[in-house]
């Protein structure tokens, strides 16, 4: 049998709150260990992140004061396992080689998900956006390369190859044609509702990243790429937060939240090779446990429904961190000229997609191009990682 959170009990919410000592973890090793462990620990502290936004965001629509005070209570607690997950990662590691990390959590997790994906449509939403986070990794990789004179390949671990994806300045959409249809609430499979919160909530962190410490660099054209990656992230949030059915109710979206909170640490307590991070995972599942107890009595007071209607009976198959190598050469070899239009996708550029190109570029070349070059001056090449031998598409193999 499956595990089913709903037939759980946590520890009790008043026993949660931690002291100093408890909150101050040991960091994970930046050198000797397995860089999915430090992905694990991005994707959880994104995953944090949208449950304290959400949890701040229902309590600014929310009249009732007793609901306020209770989602304040959990939300505390929430802001607890957030420091306790985001302070795992190593202070010695640079602000690019954490990003280097955001960029194989952006690829290997969305990977995942389209590989497990049972909607088409939503499944193609993630194919799209492997390919450009694909892209931005290998920007940064030759930017790492240029400032800190490091090679990518120490932080991936040879588990994620760098390459160009779709190239970045194909990025640069119209807005409108970042908006996707959501999945309805009413018949879509309860996997696909985790799959749509979880890949939001990890692009959304990216973007709150990029968003604080580009600014913190001295040289221009890392300055730049920060700002040019930025703002797509904004767009990749666009994509898949639009994702999601508009139609669910805030408490909905609260049992939502917390269900996917319980399945993501259940799934990374089962692979982490990691034994003081692993007992970290197991700790917030069990504190997850009771916040989902919690949301799910709100739900029955307030919405005047059973969880279990719009909740999966178990949690699904273990989310896993793993290779996906074959299935991003597969896309680069099919999907790389790839954009969007209205909720659909062509494979030729329109009005739209041209006059948006025009207005953000300015007829000169964009921050990820300009890197590239720099880096073939500086190094007579680019920087490439490619482990399964010459890229898919003959036209993005590096020159001679």
């Amino acid at each position: 049998m499956g595990f089913n959170p709903l037939e759980h009990q946590g520890i009790p919410l008043d026993r949660q709150l931690r002291n100093w000592r408890e909150l101050n973890v040991e960091p994970v090793d930046p050198d000797h260990g397995d860089p999915y462990t430090k992905c694990r620990v991005i994707t959880m502290n994104g995953i944090e992140v949208e449950a304290i936004l959400f949890s701040h965001q229902f309590a600014r629509h929310c009249p009732d004061p007793e609901v306020k005070r209770q989602l304040a209570e959990v939300r505390y607690i929430e802001h607890q396992q957030q420091k306790a997950v985001n302070w795992l990662l190593p202070g010695l590691a640079s602000v690019l080689e954490t990003t280097i990390a955001y960029e194989q959590v952006a690829v290997d997790l969305t990977g995942w998900v389209a590989r497990h994906e049972p909607d088409p449509y939503l499944k193609q939403a993630y194919e799209f956006g492997v390919l450009e986070d694909f892209d931005h990794l290998y920007r940064y990789a030759n930017l790492y390369e240029m400032i800190e004179h490091r090679k990518a390949e120490a932080i991936v671990d040879g588990l994620t190859e760098v390459m160009p994806g779709r190239p970045t300045k194909f990025h640069h959409r119209n807005p409108v044609d970042n908006v996707r249809e959501p999945y309805d609430r009413t018949k879509t499979d309860p996997i696909s509702k985790l799959h749509a919160l979880t890949i939001m909530s990890a692009e959304q962190q990216t973007m709150n990243f990029y968003m604080n410490v580009g600014p913190q660099y001295m040289e221009p054209i890392a300055r730049q790429l920060y700002q040019e990656i930025g703002l797509i992230e904004e767009e990749h949030v666009t994509h898949y937060e639009s994702l999601v059915d508009p139609g669910e109710t805030w408490w909905e979206q609260l049992v939502n939240h917390e269900y996917n909170e319980c399945y993501l640490y259940h799934s990374f307590m089962e692979q982490e090779s990691d034994p003081k991070v692993k007992a970290v995972w197991e700790l917030h599942l069990n504190m997850e446990l009771e916040h989902l107890r919690i949301a799910c009595d709100l739900m029955r007071r307030h919405d005047g429904r059973e969880p279990a209607e719009i909740l999966a009976p178990e949690l699904p198959n273990v989310l896993t961190f793993e290779e996906n190598k074959q299935f991003v050469r597969n896309l680069l070899d099919t999907q790389m000229d790839l954009t969007t239009l209205g909720t659909g996708y062509v494979r030729d550029a329109h009005e739209r997609f041209e006059r948006m190109q025009e207005q953000i570029h300015g007829g000169e070349e964009p921050p990820s191009e300009r890197v590239m070059a720099q880096h073939r001056e500086m190094f007579g090449r680019e920087y490439r990682l490619e482990t399964e031998g010459p890229h898919p598409d003959v036209a993005s193999r590096e020159k001679d």
